[in-house]
């Protein structure tokens, strides 16, 4: 009975040494919490700065990066108690959303006009809203015409796609564009998107400055062109192409789904240029910076016609107040933001459908994140 004590006691020594050797293993790594060793995931959540971090942050805006800001989520609060959520409601939406003092931070396809600037100095005590472009990425023209596996348009058919000009899938402009195409006699039902929307803003940029004859329209968030049919969100959209035979519509490359096709554009370069995260990097690494002070807003060149360069692109900018963010949430949106714009954080980008910012906005946009106050 002593013997059998005693190797009892042994055993819950031993427990009790492998329960402590774990605890030490934790309080040993990083802030994160996270062990060295691990898996690339948490290898990329151990060099996450967690700061003094902590409790939940609001966000709303562009659900082009809803994709991408869900893998950074998954990442950063695996490593930091903090609790994002990002209700993707639209650039439109989102914009409001800061303005009106309801969010920190919010993601916009667009970065803020005169008006949305002067309204955000309401918010944010001493300073004024900001464009930190954290996000880029092709504007895919997803389409769903039974036979028909490769498609090639340029951007005056397409204009008139969208505008209601051209109606069928055998029109004759689109079947010059694909000499080897077995384009059907069906109806073209295409998709729009029904929200204020930073990808409607780009997507109709991108038609203004490359067939302003066909696509007559100021642009903006709100569409515009006559006829199609309407969807909310880059899923809603993606969803009408993925189930309507004869449809069309244009969503970010990561909704480009479960066999949807996308299209090739002819910009006149020596073959078309398909919609690839490589592709639309080259593009926007064309982009110059017109912001002035830490804003970052880009000018982004649609009519490039360099081989292998996708002009239909965006940029999704995260915005936030330069000075006078929110004492509460300050160092989780700081903390959460600097994570986006590491390397580890932009090499998520790729992994998803996404383009990474070029190296030298990316380094301006790290250095304005460090300065937020």
């Amino acid at each position: 009975m002593k013997l059998q004590r005693m190797n009892r006691r042994a055993l819950a020594l031993g427990a009790l040494a492998v329960s402590g050797a774990l605890a030490l293993t934790a309080c040993g790594s990083d802030e994160t919490g996270n062990p060295d060793g691990g898996s690339s995931n948490a290898a990329a959540q151990s060099n996450i700065k967690c700061d003094d971090a902590s409790g939940q942050v609001l966000a709303d805006g562009s659900s082009a990066q809803k994709n991408a800001v869900d893998a950074w989520v998954k990442q950063f609060s695996a490593a930091c108690k903090v609790e994002i959520n990002y209700k993707a409601g639209g650039s439109g939406a989102g914009v409001t959303a800061f303005t009106q003092g309801q969010v920190p931070w919010a993601g916009s396809d667009s970065a803020l006009k005169p008006d949305e600037v002067a309204a955000s100095k309401k918010v944010c005590s001493g300073g004024q809203g900001i464009d930190l472009p954290m996000v880029g990425g092709p504007i895919a023209v997803g389409y769903n015409v039974p036979g028909v596996d490769k498609l090639v348009l340029d951007a005056s058919t397409i204009a008139k796609i969208f505008d209601s000009k051209i109606t069928n899938w055998n029109d004759p402009a689109i079947a010059k564009l694909n000499p080897d195409a077995k384009l059907p006699n069906l109806k073209i039902q295409a998709f729009h998107r029904s929200d204020e929307s930073g990808t409607t803003d780009n997507f109709t940029k991108y038609l203004i400055a490359t067939a302003k004859k066909d696509f007559p329209y100021e642009g903006g968030k709100a569409w515009q062109a006559k006829g199609g049919q309407s969807a909310p969100q880059s899923s809603g959209v993606a969803a009408q192409v993925k189930q309507t035979a004869g449809a069309i519509g244009y969503f970010e490359l990561s909704y480009a789904k479960d066999g949807i096709k996308t299209v090739a554009i002819d910009t006149g370069a020596s073959q078309p240029v398909e919609a690839t995260v490589d592709n639309a990097t080259k593009a926007i690494s064309d982009a110059k910076v017109v912001g002035t002070g830490k804003d970052l807003a880009l000018q982004l060149n649609y009519g490039t016609k360099a081989d292998g360069a996708y002009p239909m692109v965006l940029v999704t900018y995260e915005i936030v107040c330069d000075k006078g963010n929110k004492a509460d949430t300050l160092p989780a949106v700081k903390a959460f933001l600097r994570y986006a714009a590491s390397e580890d954080g932009q090499k998520i980008l790729a992994e998803n459908d996404y383009a990474p910012m070029p190296d030298d906005i990316i380094a301006k946009v790290r250095e304005t994140v460090e300065s937020l106050s």
